[in-house]
């Protein structure tokens, strides 16, 4: 039943999906049961360690104290939906936590795919090691990917709020890649959105609302940027990179590298 919820709430025809979510199993990628479920108003406990309680749309703590969970899977469902990885695709996951997600994209990529996982905090990298031991085209990087150059990717798949996605992580786009990261550059901005990478340049959609945890290094506004309001970044169709061409009246949001705006691009 869980894995037909998730395939409905993808808005997906992929048949892949189904078989992927009945494939892996949620309760080897969070602690052992009972579990704390993340609330509006708090958390509360399962009132046992039943596999069963994990197969509904609910967060799982994994770290109150840093606000860490599992992750929401109607809204990971939508994503898949929507960046649909294909077999020989290489992912990059920036926000790993303990790996639930990123067995499932490595599952999405095969054959001949793989998923290259960051994750700042050292405690989750090494719990997500284990966790995706099995999963053999799956490599775990204890870094911050706002620090490093991330590898050519087809997908890029961010499960932490940026102001702006850093300029390396879209030049890390292949020709039809697509990046998806939650963009939180207000308070009143919360948008998941996509970046695809074609021959005129960035493409930008917005998904859907999206609330996640800060990206270390990319959460913070710099000085002089310009950021958008809500109808401005729905209004948003590209990203240009500063270097390539300069911010003009079409804007909605300017940062020191990349720059957002209401034009769509040229047709190809």
């Amino acid at each position: 039943m869980f894995a037909s919820m998730m395939v409905a709430e993808s808005r997906s025809n992929d048949p892949r999906l189904q078989a992927v979510f009945e494939a892996v199993r949620r309760e080897a990628f969070v602690p052992p049961g009972p579990w704390a479920i993340s609330l509006d108003a708090g958390s509360i406990q399962t009132p046992t360690a039943d596999p069963v309680h994990l197969y509904q749309n609910v967060l799982v703590v994994l770290d109150a104290d840093e606000g860490i969970n599992n992750g929401e899977p109607f809204l990971h469902a939508r994503w898949l939906g929507a960046v649909v990885p294909q077999p020989g695709e290489q992912v990059t996951h920036i926000g790993v936590g303990l790996g639930y997600y990123t067995a499932i994209l490595s599952l999405l990529v095969q054959p001949g795919g793989g998923v290259t996982g960051f994750e700042i905090n050292g405690k989750l990298a090494k719990a997500a090691r284990r966790n995706l031991a099995a999963f053999d085209n799956v490599l775990i990087r204890h870094e911050n990917a706002v620090e490093t150059d991330i590898p050519p990717s087809d997908v890029v798949y961010v499960n932490a709020g940026v102001v702006a996605p850093p300029a390396q992580w879209l030049l890390a786009l292949r020709p039809g890649g697509r990046l998806i990261f939650p963009w939180r550059p207000t308070d009143d901005v919360a948008l998941a959105a996509i970046i695809t990478r074609t021959e005129a340049g960035f493409a930008f959609r917005p998904l859907m609302p999206s609330f996640f945890i800060s990206c270390v290094g990319a959460s913070t506004a710099g000085e002089g940027d310009l950021l958008p309001d809500r109808g401005g970044a729905l209004r948003t169709n590209s990203v240009w990179l500063c270097r390539d061409r300069a911010p003009d009246d079409s804007a909605t949001a300017i940062y020191r590298d990349l720059w957002f705006s209401s034009e769509p691009l040229p047709a190809e």
